[in-house]
């Protein structure tokens, strides 16, 4: 409103002592314009018929809506504001999304039809909208035009059919007699067939109903029981499989009932699990052979009326599979055991190195709460990463002086070697590519050039990991240093060296769990070194 209590309008624009963009301002215009009908009149559209029809323009701030134009109920320009939080209020919406289409109720309360379209440069929205009982009459009336005419087909067709019914009962019970015998038979050998494919393999396929009794089992499940396939039905899994086992998997198939009644949706109700049951399977060499390891997949079954809902239980013993497995890991850390020994007699004041770089990795990634195969990848990266000393001269290594530039940088990139030497072993994670990226630094500064999340998370652990180790134990040239030492280098170098993701776990393991005294050894000098 304008000093005349009248809607007005009006801009500013600079004056420059030169017509040149780098010039000093050294005034304004300012113009000053009272609005009239002339530009209301032109928000009503010609040849519009509608009776609901109106066009207007808002404002919006942040809590309240702004008419800036007369309103159909007789309001004046500028003289209504609504709350901007109105529930559902047109000219809201308008303002939140120009060129938007939504129900909404207008200013007087009235369920419309808005949609709008915003002024270019100006803080206005210029909104059009029409009651939706006058733009949905022809629709409506269509509709129920139409439900008339389905109504009267479905008396029709009901009409029909009951005539039909009662002229041709018997055939169609015959029909359907024979239907229902073919039926029975197609069933009874799909039936037959499921069998002998569930009973020539060694899986044992089971299922049970939500009070734990078996509705079907294939031989190999049976089996397990001593039953056959047909006494097992109606049994319930802690006879049959024993009460340690069938609580563990009763369990189990009730989470994926409860799930599968949620979301009706077998996919994301099933479920699979690894058990391992204690004095389960025959005695091995080692104590922990004396266990049985199940691989099980659980998958909801809908009831009907015959069958009350269950679960389909997929049991596949992989005990051999996961002894087998250990063995195999347990060999490979004896492997890098040898390896590291042989790298430790060779640098006394490294002695123990690599083993306390893996445990130290191992720790950061479990405090970061890392996937299992990546707390591994670190371990036995770090037992690895100083293979490669075994090609730096014995002399280098146990240096009592300040080591040279060529020395140091010799020193710095025996990880490289590592890497080559380990690069045609078929790893179960990415532990080469951990080694050879363990020389990157966080601002891409490193030697292969990668940077941030470029560069491998166990990498960055490895990186950390082993500086803290560098630090922390002594060497020939220098005393080691102290913990709080320590952590202030590695925070400094934060963000421009390392990550500091993997630098404040490990001062949190530091500083709250335990590690200034559980690795305060690492400080010490080795026997071998002092000899």
């Amino acid at each position: 409103m304008g000093a005349s209590n009248l809607p007005t309008i009006g801009f500013v624009l600079p004056v420059f002592a030169l017509q040149d963009d780098t010039a000093q301002g050294i005034g304004a215009v300012v113009g000053v314009r009272i609005v009239d009908d002339e530009l209301f009149e032109r928000l009503t559209q010609p040849g519009d018929t509608s009776a609901t029809t109106e066009t207007y323009l808002v404002r919006a701030d942040a809590v309240k809506i702004d008419y800036l134009s007369p309103l159909a109920d007789g309001t004046s320009p500028l003289k209504r504001s609504l709350a901007r939080d109105t529930p559902d209020l047109a000219a809201a919406f308008a303002a939140e999304t120009p060129g938007g289409f939504a129900v909404r109720r207008d200013y007087a309360g009235m369920e419309v039809l808005v949609t709008s379209r915003p002024i270019p440069d100006r803080p206005w929205v210029l909104v059009r909208k029409i009651s939706r009982a006058e733009a949905l009459e022809a629709t409506e009336t269509r509709l129920t035009t139409m439900l008339t005419v389905f109504i009267l087909i479905i008396i029709a067709v009901a009409v029909t059919i009951v005539l039909v019914w009662r002229h041709g009962a018997s055939l169609r019970a015959q029909q359907a007699a024979e239907k229902f015998r073919i039926a029975a038979e197609r069933f009874e050998n799909i039936g037959k067939f499921m069998r002998v494919v569930t009973n020539s393999q060694p899986t044992r396929v089971a299922a049970v109903d939500g009070e734990t009794h078996y509705t079907f089992a294939n031989k190999p499940a049976a089996d397990e029981g001593g039953l056959s396939t047909d006494d097992i039905l109606g049994k319930s899994m802690a006879s049959v499989m024993g009460p340690v086992k069938a609580q563990a998997f009763a369990k189990i198939n009730r989470s994926v009932m409860s799930n599968f009644a949620d979301n009706d949706n077998v996919d994301d109700s099933r479920e699979s699990h690894i058990l391992t049951f204690e004095g389960e399977a025959a005695g091995g060499e080692e104590p922990e052979d004396d266990v049985q390891v199940i691989k099980s997949d659980h998958i909801p079954l809908r009831g009907d009326r015959d069958h009350p809902p269950g679960v389909l239980m997929i049991l596949d013993d992989i005990t051999e599979l996961t002894r087998e497995r250990r063995r195999s890991e347990t060999m490979l850390r004896k492997l890098i055991d040898t390896l590291v020994s042989v790298v430790d007699r060779r640098d006394p004041f490294s002695a123990n190195h690599s083993i306390r770089v893996a445990e130290v990795s191992r720790a950061i990634a479990e405090e970061m709460d890392m996937p299992q195969l990546e707390a591994k990848t670190v371990d036995i990266a770090g037992s690895l990463m100083n293979l490669g000393k075994i090609f730096v001269p014995p002399d280098l290594l146990a240096k009592a002086e300040p080591l040279t530039d060529t020395e140091r940088e010799t020193l710095a990139t025996t990880y490289r070697v590592s890497a080559d030497l380990l690069r045609d072993v078929p790893f179960e994670g990415p532990v080469v590519q951990t080694i050879e990226q363990m020389g990157e630094n966080w601002d891409g500064s490193g030697p292969l050039g990668l940077k941030e999340e470029d560069i491998l998370r166990t990498a960055r652990i490895l990186a950390v990991a082993n500086a803290f180790l560098g630090m922390i134990s002594a060497r020939a040239y220098r005393e080691a240093m102290t913990f709080q030492a320590v952590s202030d280098a590695l925070l400094q170098q934060s963000g421009i060296r390392f990550d500091r993701k993997p630098v404040s776990a490990l001062i949190n393991i530091i500083e709250n769990r335990g590690g200034s005294e559980k690795w305060a050894h690492f400080r010490e000098v080795p026997p071998e070194a002092e000899a």
